[in-house]
């Protein structure tokens, strides 16, 4: 009996290089292989007939091969067309650069193969997939649903589907139902074992469909079982705040607008949570200008209050620099004096911070990254503060929290999650939504020229300068071509000062800039002292300066969805109309629907959507900086609904005990993900 624990070398023709090369799919064990799931099917059952094909569709066809020819279409492009005899007719197969091929494909061999379908009367398909007919095992595989695997070079997909049916067809220990009965019947689950089967060779569509909602259902259910473990572990005693609010009604009080119901409600669950003995963790999720900031507030001065110090720590230096400024300016007349602390800062100043946070003189600190280094160590810190979560890994807010001993924590995000997926990548966290904008907020007219329009947009910049608005003109930096983008971002500021508006300001700001020249350049902006700034994306995060009304984004089809949505929240802050140009000439379907997207949206959940559906949950999110295990089957976007049902099983099963009998088999998978969690919030 195999155990799914075994390493991948018990079974039959697998060696230690083969095993070796199978690692890099992440195949190490039996029970690896068998979660190695296909990636797409190919329905063998039913062939379609070649005259009833369209252009441009995926098909497949099968034939005896004809001798291969070499084409040479055009330089640098090879092809190989081989005339293959169907039982309805003559169809050619054609594989570009692929040289390597010809050897296989020798006259007399029966073949399947699918691609796409190009124009012609004979009809011409340029394979994707193929596979040749060998012996009797082949044509079994051919009149079914056949699994598609990735495989490697040495490892193909034909055979690591024979190595999967190799070890189904042996006796497994591990491959038991772990779902009680009555569970498998209240949620209509097919039993483990058959899922397992059906996923990769499935009798029909249905069987096939019902395998694979068990199996992601499985998935999320010993997520959500380790996320919900991690929680009863890590809960720890933390520092019940009093009900004193005498600073924060004294900061609301000298506030010149109302905050929104939405903050407020916000606000009410925070503090519920401080003056809790249990330690906060709450996410406040809210849109780009939602006002998360007043909540943040909030928090630091309700432990201020009660004599505790307080930490906001930011991504960026502009971002850290820019909360400390308005801070220092709204908490002076409360008696609180906040401290920056960056790594930019010289050595004698550091030190003194880090004297003030050691002996508790010093309240409230603003700061980056330089927040966690070994040599900062606070009095009685009580309450951490992080902007922009998702510009941070697991493993370094817990560094920041290990700093005092269970202080309260709350992290902010401007990146849209809907909610269900939010509950997921934060299981250890309770959820607050800013879901209003602040009064008088207009939405943000966007719009996309291509370059023929640039005359057109200059014209246009110029009149809102001259109405006494401000612009920024973003472009894009990506490490590939970081020097160019630099070069062409200063170019850019350059023509722009000379040639375009010799008359008004024009400043250049980027990552590559020293601190202090960074935080001199938007002083002067913040002041009024230059009209335009030019800059990479280093104003993307959290810089607020209220008379900027228009935003420029060069290359727009170079960013992605939710960046563009962060860019273009920098402006519209001081409630007259603004405005949002996406100078963009996309030339893929993918960039197109990009700039669509934005043109028609300003509702950063809309866009978050979009943004998923476009690159999927894990590109967008990064689940490994989550602390996320990565998922084999399920999808965080398109199987929500599964997600719901497994929820509601998973909080019914952490309410009756994991430690009961009946759910044995799954405490030990919800632990493996607890460890998994942890190991990846370590690494």
């Amino acid at each position: 009996m195999r155990k799914k624990e075994e390493p991948i070398t018990v079974l039959k023709g697998i060696g230690k290089q083969r095993a070796a090369d199978l690692q890099k799919l992440g195949i190490v064990t039996v029970g690896d292989l068998l979660e190695h799931y296909p990636y797409r099917y190919e329905d063998r059952t039913h062939l379609k007939p070649l005259k009833e094909m369209q252009e441009g569709d995926t098909e497949t066809v099968t034939g005896i091969l004809g001798q291969v020819q070499e084409v040479y279409p055009r330089r640098g492009l090879k092809m190989l067309r081989v005339p293959v005899r169907c039982a309805d007719g003559n169809a050619v197969l054609v594989w570009f650069n692929q040289n390597h091929l010809k050897g296989k494909l020798q006259p007399g061999l029966q073949i399947v193969a699918t691609g796409k379908v190009g124009k012609g009367t004979v009809r011409q398909i340029s394979v994707n997939d193929f596979e040749l007919i060998e012996d009797e095992e082949d044509l079994r595989n051919f009149q079914r649903i056949v699994p598609i695997y990735r495989g490697t070079e040495r490892s193909s997909g034909k055979q690591l589907r024979k190595l999967v049916e190799q070890v189904l067809q042996q006796e497994i220990d591990g491959l038991e139902e772990f779902l009680p009965q009555e569970e498998l019947e209240e949620y209509h689950l097919l039993g483990y074992r058959d899922a397992l089967y059906q996923i990769h060779f499935p009798e029909d569509w249905q069987q096939l469909n019902r395998a694979r909602h068990r199996l992601v259902f499985d998935e999320f259910l010993e997520l959500l079982l380790g996320m919900g473990l991690h929680s009863l572990i890590e809960k720890k005693e933390g520092i019940a705040h009093g009900r004193q609010e005498v600073l924060a009604g004294q900061f609301f009080r000298q506030l010149p607008f109302a905050l929104t119901d939405a903050q407020k409600k916000v606000i009410l669950e925070v503090k519920k949570d401080m003056e809790s003995s249990k330690a906060m963790k709450r996410l406040v999720q809210g849109d780009v200008g939602s006002g998360k900031t007043m909540v943040a507030v909030y928090a630091l001065l309700k432990a201020v209050s009660g004599g505790y110090q307080a930490v906001l720590m930011t991504p960026t230096e502009i971002l850290a620099e820019q909360h400390f400024l308005n801070l220092r300016e709204k908490l002076q007349a409360l008696g609180v004096e906040p401290e920056l602390l960056t790594g930019s800062l010289n050595r004698k100043k550091r030190e003194c911070i880090y004297k003030k946070l050691q002996d508790g003189t010093c309240q409230l600190v603003v700061g980056t990254h330089a927040l966690i280094q070994k040599e900062v160590q606070f009095a009685n810190l009580g309450v951490v503060v992080i902007d922009e979560q998702h510009r941070f890994g697991v493993r370094q807010r817990l560094a920041l929290e290990n700093k005092g001993l269970a202080p309260d924590v709350l992290v902010m995000t401007a990146t849209p999650i809907p909610r269900s997926l939010a509950l997921t990548l934060y299981g250890d966290m309770a959820l607050s939504v800013i879901d209003e904008l602040p009064p008088g907020r207009q939405a943000i007219k966007t719009y996309c020229i291509g370059e023929h329009k640039r005359e057109g947009l200059y014209r246009f910049l110029r009149e809102q300068v001259a109405a006494g608005f401000q612009i920024y003109i973003v472009c894009p930096l990506v490490e590939e071509s970081e020097k160019m983008d630099l070069e062409n971002a200063t170019q850019l500021a350059d023509h722009l000062a000379v040639n375009v508006f010799p008359d008004y300001g024009v400043g250049l700001l980027h990552g590559k800039m020293p601190p202090a020249e960074k935080g001199e350049i938007m002083e002067q902006f913040r002041a009024g002292m230059l009209q335009i700034l030019v800059s990479t994306t280093v104003i993307e995060v959290g810089v607020d300066v209220p008379n900027a009304n228009v935003m420029v984004i060069e290359n727009a089809e170079r960013f992605g969805l939710a960046q563009l949505h962060q860019l273009r929240g920098r402006v519209g802050r001081g409630g007259e109309q603004a405005y949002c140009f996406l100078v963009a000439e996309p030339k893929t379907d993918d960039g197109k629907r990009r700039m669509a997207v934005m043109v028609k949206y300003t509702d950063g959940f809309v866009i978050a959507e979009e943004d998923f559906l476009l690159r999927g949950a894990g590109e967008v999110l990064g689940t490994r900086q989550h602390g996320l295990p990565d998922l084999k089957i399920a999808d965080l976007v398109h199987d929500v609904k599964i997600l719901e049902q497994s929820r509601r099983l998973a909080e019914k099963i952490l309410e009756e005990g994991l430690e009961q009998p009946k759910y044995e088999p799954l405490r030990r998978k919800a632990e493996q993900v607890y460890q998994r969690r942890m190991n990846l919030q370590e690494s």
